[in-house]
């Protein structure tokens, strides 16, 4: 739809990748979280999902770096010759991470809980009782964001639906 796209889930993973992160993840939670010196995430997910203390420490390890990820991908498609329609990042915990106040607008992508854990489900999310705890509600999601759009339909209907959400930000 003419936006350049980041995905936190995806910085998350390069992040894993690091040296840094990836030997303070071991010497947290031990080697079985990354056999062969690669994290094996569905096993950090047991062990960081396993406590508040344990999941906090991981939040405050991660978030400031993907903070810093985003501020280097808006400063270079600033610096881009051939400016996207609009930079869109997405940020699974926006609200819960406290960087909603970075961004100039919010859409909350919703669905009913049981479409949520069936296609989480279905990606293989291991800890999905533990994430959803973590996780507001799909409706102070949408009371928060600048715009709510409801995804419980087709690809098709989800793209339509964001494409009039682009539209209104082009105004």
């Amino acid at each position: 739809m003419g936006a350049a796209v980041l995905s936190t889930d995806q910085v998350v993973h390069e992040l894993y990748d690091a040296p840094e992160v990836r030997d303070a993840v071991v010497q947290r939670f031990g080697p079985s979280v990354a056999p062969d010196g690669v994290v094996d995430r569905a096993a950090l997910a047991r062990a960081a999902f396993a406590s508040p203390e344990d999941r906090g420490w991981l939040e405050q390890l991660l978030w400031p770096r993907v903070g810093e990820r985003i501020t280097q991908w808006r400063a270079e498609l600033e610096r881009s010759a051939t400016r996207p329609r609009a930079a869109v990042v997405e940020v699974p915990l926006l609200f819960e991470s406290g960087m909603d106040s970075a961004f100039d607008a919010t859409i909350a992508v919703t669905a009913t809980e049981a479409l949520r854990a069936e296609r989480a489900g279905s990606r293989g999310h291991e800890a999905l009782a533990e994430r959803g705890k973590r996780q507001l509600t799909q409706e102070e999601k949408a009371h928060r964001a600048r715009y709510v759009v409801t995804n419980d339909g087709s690809v098709a209907d989800l793209e339509r639906m964001l494409s009039s959400v682009l539209e209104m930000l082009d105004r």
